[in-house]
């Protein structure tokens, strides 16, 4: 579908914001990655092949006895048994000694009735975020050529962790950030447009809301409810909402008694339409310009409450829980080096794509 002249105009504008345009091409291509966390970073084989038959451990679970092992839990793909089983066809010696057979089968000096080798096709990072590494020594351990940035203080690799804890930053911030200036637009356009008795009472409901204290409030439901991202998306969006509505009040309270709003009203039109038909685009420039402020809260939010344990379970990916790691862990510089250029990276690129929808959408903004 063919934009309108008016979203042609502001697609121009963005793309002569030459940093808000690469800021939008590198986040697209990072977020992109992301969502194949699993097939970038995981400690499943992408396809594998065993006696001819073709396997996708990533999508799907199979039991180790689909391999030829002896338990129905799903097979430990990293396990030397399970690797000399796929790369055999199943040979039973490897349960005696899987290592030197798997070395045979490298060298190409393997040979036994009824082999068939298999393969396996890895992840460039053969690490889930949750995947305790291999590597003699003490925790956390420094970047190598195993691990690119070096593992946490419970053997984690810190790049898994990253790629699914940006991943989950992103989702909960845009989850959050929809909800919450939906909720925002619309109860400051009701104030605005309304006047009056209903703009008073809101105002005063906003004004006991916000005096409430969100952290203790979250701290206290995790406790009953126990921490989980659902519940922490709907805390943190009953404590967000109210960001955008003073903005929207203020540009609906101005935009009222407009002639456009009264010819408007004069021609029977209803007060819906007019809201948010007419009314809220004109909103929209301060409306924005807001959100840069909403994104980068909501990334804080989330980074703070990890950092202080309150915030997703200890299982999940986390950037905060990994800025607790690096305070915790300061003969490991590494970790807090990571944890503050993904924060960097991140923030700087959100804000530079918002300020550049924020100009486009400014009719008195124009670019050289």
């Amino acid at each position: 579908m063919a934009l309108s002249p008016l979203n042609q105009r502001r697609w121009r504008n963005f793309k002569r914001n030459r940093r808000a345009l690469w800021s939008l091409i590198i986040f697209t291509i990072t977020f992109g990655l992301s969502l194949f966390a699993e097939v970038l970073a995981n400690d499943r084989p992408i396809l594998l092949s065993y006696r001819g038959e073709i396997f996708a451990p990533v999508f799907k679970f199979y039991p180790e006895t689909a391999f030829g092992g002896d338990f129905k839990t799903e097979a430990d793909y990293g396990d030397p048994v399970v690797q000399c089983l796929v790369a055999t066809g199943g040979i039973e010696t490897c349960f005696d000694e899987p290592e030197e057979i798997l070395e045979q089968v490298k060298a190409g000096s393997f040979a036994e009735d009824g082999f068939e080798k298999g393969w396996a096709l890895w992840p460039l990072i053969p690490y889930s975020f949750d995947t305790p590494v291999n590597r003699p020594g003490a925790a956390p351990l420094p970047p190598n050529g195993q691990n690119w940035l070096g593992t946490d203080d419970r053997k984690r690799d810190v790049l898994a962790r990253v790629i699914y804890g940006f991943r989950l930053s992103i989702f909960f911030t845009l989850i959050v950030t929809t909800l919450a200036s939906v909720v925002g637009i619309v109860a400051g356009a009701i104030q605005g447009f309304f006047g009056g008795k209903t703009d008073l009472i809101f105002q005063r409901v906003i004004e006991i809301w916000g005096a409430t204290p969100s952290l203790y409030v979250i701290i206290i439901m995790f406790a009953i409810l126990g921490r989980s991202f659902w519940l922490l998306v709907l805390l943190t969006v009953l404590f967000g909402w109210t960001a955008l509505v003073g903005v929207v009040r203020a540009e609906f309270l101005r935009a009222r008694n407009l002639e456009y709003v009264r010819a408007a009203r004069a021609l029977g039109v209803s007060n819906r339409v007019i809201m948010f038909r007419h009314m809220l685009p004109n909103a929209m420039v301060a409306t924005v310009t807001m959100l840069p402020f909403i994104v980068t809260g909501t990334i804080s939010t989330l980074a703070g409450l990890d950092f202080l344990g309150f915030g997703l379970p200890s299982s999940a990916p986390s950037l905060g829980e990994l800025t607790l790691q690096a305070k915790q862990n300061l003969q490991a510089p590494w970790l807090g080096f990571t944890a503050f250029f993904a924060f960097a990276i991140m923030l700087s690129l959100l804000v530079f794509i918002f300020e550049g929808v924020r100009d486009a959408f400014d009719p008195r903004k124009t670019f050289s």
